[in-house]
């Protein structure tokens, strides 16, 4: 079948390719095919999600000489996603397809972690399951909101060792009233999704947990409302009822958030393949080096790119997309 032939929607594409369990995908064209391909993974989703896609996606592959196989198109958290099967992967395809401008987020990834067994998911917290960063709130209310959020920029985009960046960032505030953070924790917005995301991976007896390098009270507020197993975060000094500007304890940095990852899952028994990193920044890049699957989301261009996954597209609902997407493996056009 010609790609040109294909219908737009992936709604329509079940009738015109049930004659096969599987399609391989060619450069211009869909050939029946009884064999499965196993050895890497395109994800594609999103809601435009069409036929055009195929159409772009094709030439790429053909490009660097690697075959695939569709699997049906399902929804995933209401989402259209569809499953592509590549005989191998390929870092070459991976960096074409990040170059590429997209209207719906697709993964080129070696391993998919599976809803069906137990895993560990650690996300960073600023801007990854809240959509704020807590200190430049903090900050704004302290009146030293834009020498403290031009920091954070600068840190996140990996241009100042965090470490550093935050106690210069925390000094800023001494003196503020602590009732502050009680401020900025009663009005922080969740990413859109967050709650789906923890509901789904807590009934498919995921463990899930933050490593922040924001904040225990506002990392210590999401806990409770989700019923998250485990929070990792900074401790703001206060004395007489003001911030002192310093940070009580060892800061959760880069490392520090790697550590907390791995030592979850020892702890716990889960598999590295099952390991699950999210985050927005420069440093989360060692936690998700770690992982068996780091997915940036909405993240810095530094991030972006070394990244095994990015959501550019969806926000925490598309974390359940691509933990989702193994499961499509087992089925076909014709069945």
């Amino acid at each position: 079948m010609l790609l040109s032939h294909l219908p737009q929607a992936p709604t329509d594409w079940a009738a015109q390719l049930a004659s096969f369990p599987l399609w391989e995908l060619r450069l211009d064209s869909l050939v029946g095919t009884r064999h499965p391909l196993t050895g890497g993974w395109l994800v594609l989703f999103g809601h435009d999600l069409g036929a055009r896609h195929l159409q772009q996606l094709a030439p790429l592959l053909a490009l660097e000489g690697v075959p695939a196989c569709l699997y049906p198109v399902t929804r995933i958290a209401g989402v259209p996603l569809l499953l592509i099967g590549t005989d191998s992967f390929s870092t070459a395809l991976a960096d074409v397809i990040r170059q590429e401008a997209w209207t719906i987020d697709i993964c080129h990834l070696e391993a998919l972690p599976t809803l069906s067994e137990p895993g560990l998911l650690v996300m960073d917290m600023d801007s990854t399951a809240i959509q704020m960063e807590c200190i430049d709130e903090i900050a704004r209310l302290a009146g030293v909101g834009e020498q403290v959020a031009a920091v954070t920029a600068a840190a996140m985009q990996g241009k100042l060792e965090f470490v550093d960046s935050l106690r210069s960032r925390v000094a800023l505030l001494a003196g503020a009233p602590v009732s502050i953070l009680d401020e900025v924790a009663v009005n922080m917005p969740w990413m859109p999704g967050l709650k789906l995301m923890v509901d789904t991976l807590k009934q498919a007896g995921w463990t899930l947990a933050i490593a922040s390098g924001g904040f225990t009270r506002f990392a210590g507020e999401l806990q409770g409302a989700l019923g998250l197993d485990a929070i990792f975060a900074n401790e703001l000094e206060v004395a007489n009822g003001h911030l002192t500007g310093q940070v009580a304890g060892a800061i959760v940095d880069a490392q520090a958030k790697a550590r907390v990852l791995s030592q979850l899952a020892t702890e716990r028994g889960i598999a590295t393949a099952q390991t699950v990193a999210v985050g927005d920044g420069a440093n989360d890049l060692k936690m998700m080096a770690v992982a068996g699957l780091g997915i940036a989301i909405h993240a810095k261009p530094l991030v972006r790119a070394q990244a095994s996954a990015s959501l550019d597209h969806h926000d925490l609902e598309g974390v359940i997309c691509l933990l989702g997407a193994r499961a499509c493996a087992t089925t076909r056009w014709d069945g």
